[in-house]
Order: C-alpha cells, then sequence, then structure tokens
C-alpha cells in the first residue's frame, strides 16, 4: 500500500476524540510524523471528561510502528496554540499539515442559551481554528519554499444550513468558512491551501439527543465497521493533506458513511438591476415576482429539515 503522506509532519487538533484519533492513526499508518492535541474535557468542553485519551491513541500509533507524540492543553489559550506548533517544529523539524477536529457541543435554542454557552463554543471552535493557524501560518511564511502545507478545518451542516437548537455551534461553523476563504486568499502565495470537512459519523457528540436512545446504530462503540464508522471520514482528510491535495483550496468536502461530496460555492443566482441611485420602493414591490421571488428557490436551499416553508402566495 502506497503511503501517501510519507515523511509529512502534522498536528491534528481533537486528536484524541473520535474522527480526531482515527485522523492521527490514519495520517501515522500513511507516514506521517503526528502531534496529537487535545484536552481532557467531556463533550461540553467542561473539566470531567476522560483522563489520558491521548495517552491511548500514541500508544495504538507507536505500536503500529508509526511516529508520534502528545501534547494535551485547550488550543484556543494563545500560549497553548504556539507550543502546539512549536512542538512540531522542535520535534521532527517542520510542519506541514494543521488539522484542527477539536470541538465541543453545547445545544440550547437561542431563547434558552446562555452567555457563557455561546462565548464557549465561539471560543473553543473558532479561535480554536485562528490560533494554532496564526502561529502555524508564520511558520510556513518564514519558511516559504517548501511549499505544500495543508489547513483542515471542521465544519457542519450546521454551519452550512443552519440548526435550530445549536445557534452557537451553527455560527461558529460557518463563521469558519469565511476564515477558510481569508487564508486561501493570504497564504496561497506561501504554499498554504485551505479547506473545510463537514463530516457525519458516530461519535461522543452525535450521541447526545433522544436520537441516540432510540437508534443504536448512532452509538460510537457500535459504529465500527458500519457507515457511520469515524474512519470513513479520514480518506478524504488524508488526500487533502496530500502532495496532490494542492489543487483544492478554499472548498468544502462532506464524509458522511460511504460518501463523499464536494459542495458547490456561493453564487449570485439572480440579481434586479436598476439606473437609478435609488429604486422606488413601490416599484420593487412590483417587479418582485419576476424578478427576486422566492417561490422559485430550490426547496434544498432553504434550511435544514425536511418541509420548506410553504411557498403558497409568495409574489
Amino acid at each position: 500500500m502506497a503511503r501517501h503522506l510519507d515523511g509529512r509532519i502534522a498536528l491534528v487538533t481533537g486528536g484524541a476524540g473520535g474522527i480526531g484519533s482515527q485522523i492521527c492513526k490514519v495520517f501515522a499508518e500513511q507516514g506521517a510524523k503526528v502531534v496529537v492535541s487535545d484536552i481532557e474535557r467531556d463533550v461540553e468542553g467542561r473539566t470531567d471528561g476522560e483522563p489520558s485519551r491521548i495517552d491511548g491513541v500514541l500508544e495504538a500509533i507507536r505500536a503500529a510502528g508509526g511516529e508520534a507524540v502528545g501534547l494535551s492543553g485547550d488550543i484556543a489559550d494563545m500560549d497553548t496554540a504556539e507550543r502546539a506548533v512549536r512542538t512540531a517544529i522542535d520535534t521532527y523539524g517542520d510542519l506541514d499539515i494543521l488539522v484542527c477536529a477539536h470541538g465541543i457541543l453545547r445545544e440550547r435554542m437561542i431563547f434558552n442559551m446562555s452567555e457563557d454557552d455561546w462565548d464557549e463554543s465561539l471560543r473553543m471552535h473558532l479561535k480554536g481554528c485562528f490560533a494554532p493557524t496564526k502561529f502555524a501560518s508564520i511558520h510556513w511564511r518564514a519558511n516559504p519554499e517548501k511549499g505544500n502545507r495543508r489547513i483542515i478545518y471542521f465544519t457542519s451542516d450546521a454551519g452550512i444550513r443552519g440548526a435550530a437548537g445549536q445557534p452557537n455551534y451553527s455560527a461558529a461553523h460557518a463563521a469558519k468558512l469565511g476564515l477558510m476563504r481569508s487564508n486561501t486568499q493570504a497564504l496561497e502565495r506561501y504554499g498554504v491551501t485551505c479547506n473545510c470537512i463537514a463530516p457525519g459519523a458516530a461519535t461522543r457528540m452525535t450521541e447526545r439527543g433522544l436520537a441516540a436512545t432510540t437508534d443504536r446504530s448512532l452509538l460510537s462503540e457500535a459504529a465500527v465497521g458500519t457507515a457511520m464508522d469515524p474512519k470513513n471520514v479520514v480518506p478524504i482528510i488524508v488526500w487533502l493533506a496530500s502532495l496532490e491535495g494542492g489543487q483544492a483550496n478554499g472548498r468544502v468536502f462532506g464524509a458522511t458513511g460511504h460518501r463523499i461530496s464536494l459542495y458547490r460555492e456561493h453564487t449570485r443566482e439572480r440579481y434586479l438591476h436598476y439606473p437609478e441611485p435609488l429604486i422606488d420602493i413601490d416599484r420593487l414591490f412590483e417587479l418582485w415576482p419576476e424578478t427576486l421571488a422566492v417561490r422559485d428557490f430550490p426547496d434544498n436551499q432553504w434550511r435544514m429539515g425536511p418541509t420548506p416553508p410553504s411557498k403558497s402566495g409568495a409574489g
């Protein structure tokens, strides 16, 4: 079997989690040297998580003949993020790949969400991508000759379409798309690409809620070898992290079950042009049905959920 990441050096945040641990293990199998970064907290980002999860990933990698070191800490903390990047450089001499697979989940409806739940989710998800990217990009900007550097963020269907009970999670994951697109413009000149993965797999995060109690296929312990196995998400991440993956930049890929998807980018679908400095409001109402009327929008562009809003009387 080919080793598509042979000699490359990767930092994986959330590297002891369900998908993150699989990324670390497969990266090592593919020849990468891996820094496994995580924090010993539960799925809500509180302080009662399982101890020594990082050690378990390191042991599995080393037992299979791979190379890896661990780093415990809050990746959204600037000092920890700098230390994570420095660990890769000091231990292995460089850093080629940054995968941000960390995250927490604090679900509430918008009218029930506390300020702390909002702030901590945005801090962990979004600042947790900014912080290591900042320090990795400093190194890459100072050493542009090597090129073929990779940033891979995790987004979500909640970030692409929204989710009612996850306003903080949805906002943070949508913001990652903007950060990704900014990175593609700022860092491409230094040989860096940046892409996003929208994964679907059975993990500690998906076990929350009523669905996990009624459908055992959603439980992470029952997912191994099934379509919901977190390992199914990893092949596209290996491709993006490889030298060949440089042809993709600023794109969103889905990886769910036995399907890998490429999302269409935002485009201007239609417009209403008017020569006047300010369109007459009555005229806008008059022209709306023939120009921007929502009745002609595809159902799948409305929102998450099985039933789009009624179009009766639109326009």
